[in-house]
């Protein structure tokens, strides 16, 4: 039915999001080592993207990106440790102006948790970026807030008390946090295990686990039953709201984030054994020559097997350490998948499935093996920029789309399926018209940015990674210095060698490099309403 026609019933949203999860870890895009029944049954009434990619490979940037329908250049949370803007315009601020019911359970990472720098870093962003660490400067854009209105998803805090969010955090009207990743988060759940006789600050954590990967602490079995672990929280409190929605009559949009399957790599027991790392395979490029790759890229591979000091950064994995944390992430992932069909036959039993959008995505990937790296940052290789996505539209059949999108897509095309206005700024475009989706929409090009105030050895600090993708290739220039990447997707999809400044991929080059320009300069136009010609 076309707008002018009159309105759509709008439907209920249930969106499940993976923290980390690139899109080839899935049984639905290719992988046939790991199992996902629940999240394969989903895909296929769904249009599945298979070229969905991040606008920042990044936690807290590319959760802003999903929320704001815009890049982080734009919304202001660049990297990791800038809280999302609270006034912003958002989504789920829409739906709920438009009579939706809103809630999320999980992680939401748009405010800090409170971890802090690492030394080294302190010093890198002194030198690079003076008075960057300095609160008692004034910002030259954010207005001055009351102290604490970023200390909502603060970890430490939700360990002291139980913290009530407000009733619109970001348009959440009611909020289930779990804050941090493995087995022994905080947030509400934290309050939650606790009520049932488990103490996860003594309980959880490698300390406590079994099997621990001695040389990689990031990988262990956890001592947290399954069914007190945060995945199975996330499942139990995202059914109990799916049930009571069926009370109501308003729509619902859900929010259901998994904190895993981001490292630390530690499944329960129940989960731990369900795959034998010697008989999984390994990525490509995992012994690739690494003679034209950045130099940041060849001095890890000179420590390959040595865990940065930052635990969330990019290394150089051993075979070893890859097969251990791949067959521990797959229980996480089998695990997860077990919760989606948890929440599925809910809605399935509540007879609510004929009404509900169903999204699966991930807020970016992992490098997990490819060109013999591990984890994300400083790198924009497929397996990090690429994530799964896919949307059931009730009524309508399964498809596949080849078509370029972002994750700044995402808010558009929420609105558009929920028939509910958008606002001004949204730089992404709607993949939907008319509460369907089109298996043609999509971009000829993407842009992904990345920002960190300090860099890795090899590389200076402040790292400012911009690069574009199109059908043809990926070129990624690391601004402020001569870094380049280019890959001719054409040739070599898998991106093992860098050909940028060569003679034969000069016109490829080139090309890409008026499409980068392109797109920064759409980025920066203008997009503020004016209230006069003067």
């Amino acid at each position: 039915m076309s707008r002018e026609q009159g309105p759509r019933i709008r439907p209920n949203i249930i969106v499940f999001i993976a923290d980390q999860l690139r899109a080839d870890h899935l049984g639905a895009y290719g992988n046939t080592e790991v199992r996902t029944p629940n999240i394969d049954r989903l895909a296929e009434s769904s249009m599945v993207y298979n070229q969905a990619h991040v606008a920042n490979p990044t936690c807290m940037p590319n959760r802003a990106s999903l929320l704001t329908g815009r890049w982080p250049s734009s919304h202001g949370t660049q990297y990791n440790g800038i809280p999302v803007n609270p006034d912003a315009s958002t989504f789920v601020r829409q739906l709920a102006g438009c009579g939706y019911r809103t809630a999320a359970v999980g992680k939401l990472h748009h405010q800090n948790m409170g971890w802090d720098f690492e030394p080294e870093q302190r010093v890198q962003i002194h030198d690079s970026a003076p008075g960057l660490l300095d609160p008692r400067l004034p910002d030259a854009v954010e207005p001055t807030r009351e102290p604490g209105w970023d200390q909502w998803e603060n970890r430490a805090r939700h360990e002291r008390e139980f913290v009530e969010l407000p009733k619109d955090y970001y348009g959440y009207q009611d909020v289930d946090l779990v804050i941090g990743h493995g087995d022994a988060p905080g947030g509400h759940w934290l309050h939650w295990a606790r009520e049932r006789g488990i103490d996860p600050l003594t309980l959880g954590g490698a300390a406590n686990g079994s099997n621990v990967l001695h040389s990689w602490e990031q990988v262990y079995t956890s001592s947290i039953p399954a069914q007190l672990h945060p995945t199975s929280y996330i499942g139990q409190q995202a059914e109990h709201r799916v049930r009571e929605a069926a009370e109501n009559d308003d729509p619902f949009f859900l929010f259901v984030s998994f904190p895993d399957p981001h490292h630390p790599f530690a499944p329960p027991r129940e989960y731990a054994q369900r795959y034998d790392p010697q008989q999984l395979s390994l990525p490509v490029g995992f012994e690739q020559n690494h003679e034209r790759s950045p130099e940041h890229i060849r001095r890890m591979h000179e420590v390959r097997g040595t865990p940065n000091a930052d635990l969330t950064m990019t290394f150089a994995v051993s075979e070893e350490q890859y097969r251990a944390a791949a067959a521990a992430q797959y229980g996480l992932i089998e695990y997860m998948d077990e919760q989606i069909g948890r929440v599925l036959q809910a809605l399935e039993e509540t007879g609510q499935t004929e009404n509900t959008v169903v999204v699966f995505t991930s807020d970016h990937g992992d490098l997990f093996g490819d060109h013999g790296l591990m984890l994300k940052h400083f790198v924009h290789y497929r397996a990090v920029t690429r994530v799964p996505l896919m949307i059931h539209v009730p009524g309508s059949a399964g498809q596949r789309s080849d078509e370029l999108v972002s994750s700044a897509d995402f808010a558009p095309t929420v609105m558009d399926l929920a028939d509910v206005p958008s606002f001004r700024g949204i730089q992404g475009r709607s993949l939907a018209v008319d509460g369907q989706l089109s298996a043609t929409a999509g971009s000829a090009s993407l842009l992904i940015e990345e920002d960190q105030p300090f860099a890795l050895d090899g590389l200076p600090a402040p790292v400012r990674m911009r690069t574009v993708i199109t059908a043809e290739g990926r070129l990624t220039r690391y601004m402020g210095t001569e870094i380049t990447e280019l890959y001719d997707h054409r040739s070599d999809p898998d991106e093992l060698l860098n050909v940028a400044g060569t003679v034969h991929a000069e016109a490829l080059q080139r090309r890409l490099e008026a499409e980068l320009t392109e797109q920064l300069v759409h980025l920066a136009t203008a997009r503020s309403r004016p209230t006069a010609a003067a």
